[in-house]
């Protein structure tokens, strides 16, 4: 989902993120390195953050929303590199924000009330250098290895999904490319957290019709989606398709190069459940062609993939909690699995009100023990 592009997986050098989506009152040590907890006043028309500058290391942020509209914070590198944010905030909530920030340097913070736009942005700057925390351990070791080949995995069908995908639009096959198009972006779903820290590269390849900026052009599989499940397919459909195939080309090249810590893998199974909840759950994803269910599915995949890879780790240090996100992961499953037919999965618009509160509920219980992860794996 391309709402506002979230990180979720930090995956560049000099960024690790540790997200933990409890209320701000809640205690951790991670932060204090970094001095404490640095306060965000965050409303409909201003950001106020209580210190601009901090030293290289663990950044603490403790954001309350006192606004009227959800809205989300972000901490921007150049460039727009996103170096870590939380989402879904609600009226009146708090949340925190913990960045490993290694290099000293100018970035930016950014409440985004509504959770559209450039956001209200503020100068930020980072004094100092510290040397980025590594993952020494042989379980943490293992773990970001196991998941570096589920996301190889996983973008190299993704290329040839796409091109299989692109063809049938080149070829004016509405009917099969729609019958791909659900299939096919399983595989982007999955590993969407890694796909929203290269730059432009996933506004571009995922951006939602209703998300875009002003002069932005709508590409990718969303316009696609538009062109071949409402509008019919365009003049420019093939030229949109050949772009999206390149896009994706890019994308799994740059994933090659990816430097992943145990707590990128934490915070991207979060991150995935987040998609889940903003956009699965409203049925906004897929606006014209009503596949939410699949991605819902691709993004659960996505977040077990990286806990199965921290397993052993979370088994040693907390294996209260391992019991209690296989609950929860099964229950998803469950409500999921009532949902098929056939190879796929009902339309999102058959589903009854009483179905998608009963998907809330459950998306929700197994965010709370994923919220904890980060923390039991930054130990």
């Amino acid at each position: 989902m391309t709402v506002r592009k979230t990180p979720s997986l930090a995956v560049v050098a000099g960024a690790a993120v540790l997200v933990t989506l409890a209320a701000c009152d809640s205690k951790s040590d991670t932060g204090a390195a970094a001095g404490g907890p640095i306060k965000v006043s965050a409303s409909d028309t201003a950001c106020e953050v209580s210190a601009t500058t901090a030293n290289a290391g663990n950044v603490t942020f403790e954001i309350t929303n006192k606004g009227t509209k959800v809205t989300e914070f972000y901490l921007y590198a150049e460039g727009d590199r996103i170096m870590g944010e939380v989402e879904n905030i609600a009226p009146g909530l708090n949340r925190r924000l913990i960045v490993e920030v290694a290099e000293a340097g100018k970035y930016q913070t950014a409440c985004k009330p509504g959770m559209a736009g450039n956001g209200i942005r503020g100068d930020f700057t980072v004094t100092g250098g510290v040397a980025k925390q590594n993952d020494t351990n042989a379980q943490k070791a293992e773990a970001t290895k196991s998941y570096a080949s589920y996301v190889a995995n996983n973008t190299a069908a993704l290329q040839d999904e796409t091109v299989k995908f692109a063809d049938l639009v080149k070829a004016g096959k509405v009917d099969e490319a729609k019958a791909a198009y659900a299939p096919t972006r399983v595989y982007y779903e999955r590993i969407e957290p890694v796909a929203e820290k290269f730059g432009d590269l996933d506004p571009a390849i995922d951006v939602r019709e209703a998300d875009l900026e002003p002069n932005q052009q709508f590409t990718g599989f969303h316009r696609l989606e538009k062109d071949l499940f409402k509008t019919g397919l365009q003049p420019d459909s093939a030229q949109i398709a050949d772009k999206l195939v390149a896009d994706v080309k890019d994308l799994v090249a740059k994933t090659k190069t990816l430097e992943l810590s145990a707590l990128d893998l934490a915070n991207g199974a979060k991150g995935l459940l987040d998609e889940v909840a903003t956009g699965k759950i409203t049925g906004e994803e897929e606006a014209f062609s009503h596949t939410d269910l699949w991605d819902f599915q691709a993004n659960v995949d996505g977040s077990k993939g990286a806990i199965t890879s921290l397993r052993p780790i979370l088994q040693a240090k907390d294996p209260a909690l391992v019991s209690t996100l296989d609950k929860e992961f099964a229950n998803v499953q469950s409500l999921l699995d009532k949902q098929r037919t056939g190879d796929g999965f009902k339309l999102y618009t058959q589903l009854s009100q009483d179905q998608v509160k009963e998907f809330a509920s459950a998306v929700d219980a197994l965010s709370e023990p994923l919220s904890k992860v980060a923390e039991v794996v930054s130990q």
